[in-house]
């Protein structure tokens, strides 16, 4: 009997595919500093993995949020720890 792979779900997925998706970007770009293409070319190729990028944290954010704090049955930390936490994670989000 085979083994099954593990089932991902969906929002998984999606985060997965959102990532390779990145990955593909990052090396286009080194494709395109190796093969001495215009920096303004470059520069468009960033904007769109820092875009990317962005919208990765933005939606881990706020799966977090969701998991962690709209559940209380789920918290393993005092309300007051979950408040920092969050503020932090807001804070590197912002940087």
């Amino acid at each position: 009997m085979k083994d099954k792979p593990p089932q991902i779900s969906k929002e998984k997925q999606r985060l997965l595919s959102r990532i390779n998706r990145l990955s593909g970007q990052v090396d286009a770009v080194q494709r395109s500093v190796t093969e001495d293409d215009e920096c303004a070319d470059i520069l468009m190729l960033l904007a769109a993995i820092r875009g990317g990028v962005n919208s990765l944290m933005a939606e881990i954010l706020e799966d977090h949020i969701r998991l962690h704090i709209m559940h209380p049955d789920r918290r393993t930390e005092t309300p007051e720890e979950m408040t920092e936490d969050l503020i932090g994670l807001v804070r590197a989000y912002l940087k």
